[in-house]
C-alpha cells in the first residue's frame, strides 16, 4: 500500500487524482491542511508497521516532522516530497526533497505538475493528451497564470471543484481521467459556471465595502474577513486597491488567514513564514492563533472600511486640471492641487504636502489615511459649506468654484 498525504486544495487534489491513476486500488491518500498535517504524519511514521512507500505532495511539515522523515530515509524505508512552495527550498538537501518553484524553463510550476513529472519519469504513469491538459489547468491556476494568460477553463476547473465538492470531483474528474478523452467541460457545466461567476461578482463588491486598511510591520495592507474564493477575492481586491501592499483575508471559521498581493516588491511567503506559514511570493497563508486573531480580526473589527473611489463622477474627476477631492470615512477632506509645473500639493486640516506627481500624491493620501476619490453629491455639499454658495450654482460654475476654493485654502 502507498501512503499519500496531500492537500486539499486543487493541487493536492489533483495529486491525489494523479496516485489513484499510477497506483488505483494500491494508495491510501489523506487529504491534509497545514494544520492536521504534522501530527497525522507523525501517527504514520511511529507506527513501525507503516514499511509502505511514503509521499507528501503540496504542503510541507515542520522541523520536527521533518527530523521524523530523515531518520525513516536512513532505516531504508521510502520518503518523497514533492512541493513548489519557496518556503520549502531547504527540503533540497535531502535525497528525498523535491521542492521547485519554478522549472528549467522558467516556468512556475505547482505540486501537480511535478508530481506528474515524477511518476511519468518513475513509470507509474504514461504521459498523454487527456493528463497533459488537465495538469496545466491546475498548474495555471495555482499558479495564477490563467489570469495573465487569460485560460478562463484554469480557473473554471477550480470552480467546478467548489460547486462539487471534493468526494464529487474526484469521482467525476477520476473517470474523465481514465476515459483519456479530449478534456473538457459539459454544456451543463459550462452554464452553472456563468452564474457562479455572477455570483461571485456579488462576492466581490460585497467584501470591497467591508475591506480596512492598516499598517503592520511596515506594510499597509488590507483585512477583510472572508470564508470563501479567497484566491479570486483576494487578487481582485489587489487590484481595485493597489496602493495597498497586500491583502490580508481572515477566516475565523478555519482559523487561517490568506495574504494576496500583486506587487513583485512585496513577498507575502516571508510574511507568513514569521506566523509560521507558507507560500508563494504572491500568496501565501498561515495558520491564526489568539495573538494573530488580535492583530488582524480584533483590529479589523475596529477599523472603518476604506472609502471606494467613487465611479460615475461627472466633476470631481482625476483628470480636473483644478483640483481634485478625496476623503476617507473618518468625513476627513483632502484636495489635490497642481500648485505649479511638476509639483502636486495635498491641502487637508494639517500642514499641505508637496508631490511630484499626483499619482505620487493619490498613493500618499490612500496609504495614510484610506481615503478614496470623493463622490460628486458629498464634494457638492462640502464647497456649499466652505464658500457658502448654493448647490446648483456650485454645479453650474463648478471650474469657478473651484478656484474659489483653492484661493481660500493657499
Amino acid at each position: 500500500m502507498v501512503k499519500l498525504f496531500t492537500d486539499s486544495d486543487l493541487d493536492g487534489i489533483s495529486c491525489g487524482l494523479l496516485a489513484k491513476l499510477a497506483f488505483g486500488d494500491s494508495v491510501d491518500i489523506a487529504y491534509c491542511s497545514y494544520r492536521t498535517l504534522n501530527e497525522r504524519v507523525r501517527q504514520f511514521i511511529d507506527n513501525s508497521s507503516h514499511d509502505e512507500p511514503l509521499y507528501i505532495t503540496d504542503l510541507a511539515v515542520n522541523e520536527e516532522i521533518e527530523k521524523k522523515l530523515a531518520e525513516r530515509f536512513q532505516t531504508g524505508k521510502h520518503v518523497q516530497l514533492i512541493d513548489h512552495h519557496v518556503t520549502a527550498l531547504h527540503f533540497n538537501q535531502y535525497p528525498w526533497g523535491n521542492v521547485k518553484p519554478v522549472d528549467e524553463q522558467g516556468t512556475k510550476t505547482c505540486a501537480t505538475s511535478l508530481f506528474y513529472e515524477y511518476l511519468v519519469q518513475q513509470h507509474f504513469l504514461t504521459q498523454n493528451e487527456t493528463l497533459d491538459t488537465f495538469v496545466e489547468l491546475v498548474r495555471q491556476y495555482d499558479t495564477w497564470d490563467w489570469d495573465e494568460n487569460q485560460n478562463v477553463a484554469a480557473k473554471r476547473l477550480n470552480d467546478l471543484l467548489g460547486i462539487l465538492g471534493m468526494d464529487e470531483f474526484i469521482e467525476q474528474m477520476f473517470e474523465r481521467l481514465q476515459a483519456k478523452l479530449p478534456f473538457s467541460f459539459t454544456d451543463m457545466e459550462q452554464y452553472i459556471f456563468q452564474a457562479e461567476e455572477k455570483k461571485l461578482e456579488r462576492y466581490i463588491r460585497l467584501k470591497q465595502k467591508q475591506l480596512v486598511q492598516t499598517w503592520l510591520d511596515g506594510y499597509c495592507i488590507g483585512i477583510v474577513f472572508a470564508e470563501q474564493h479567497i484566491s479570486e477575492l483576494g487578487n481582485a481586491l489587489a487590484k481595485r486597491f493597489p496602493h495597498l501592499d497586500f491583502i490580508a483575508l481572515v477566516n475565523v471559521g478555519t482559523k487561517h488567514i490568506g495574504f494576496r498581493t500583486i506587487h513583485d516588491e512585496v513577498d507575502v511567503s516571508t510574511f507568513a513564514k514569521k506566523f509560521g506559514g507558507g507560500g508563494h511570493p504572491k500568496a501565501s497563508g498561515c495558520l491564526m492563533d489568539e495573538p494573530l486573531f488580535s492583530r488582524f480580526a480584533v483590529t479589523a473589527f475596529q477599523l472603518p472600511p476604506v472609502y471606494r473611489d467613487a465611479e460615475q463622477n461627472r466633476y470631481n474627476t482625476k483628470t480636473n486640471a483644478q483640483g481634485v477631492f478625496f476623503r476617507n470615512n473618518g468625513d476627513q477632506w483632502f484636495f489635490l492641487t497642481n500648485e505649479k509645473e511638476r509639483l502636486w500639493k495635498v491641502v487637508s486640516s494639517g500642514p499641505a504636502v508637496s508631490f511630484k506627481s499626483s499619482e505620487e500624491a493619490e498613493r500618499w493620501i490612500k496609504r495614510q489615511f484610506a481615503a478614496g476619490l470623493a463622490d460628486d453629491a458629498l464634494v457638492l455639499e462640502h464647497l456649499q459649506q466652505q464658500l457658502s454658495w448654493p448647490k446648483e450654482t456650485i454645479a453650474q460654475r463648478y471650474e469657478e468654484a473651484i478656484r474659489k476654493y483653492k484661493s481660500k485654502k493657499s
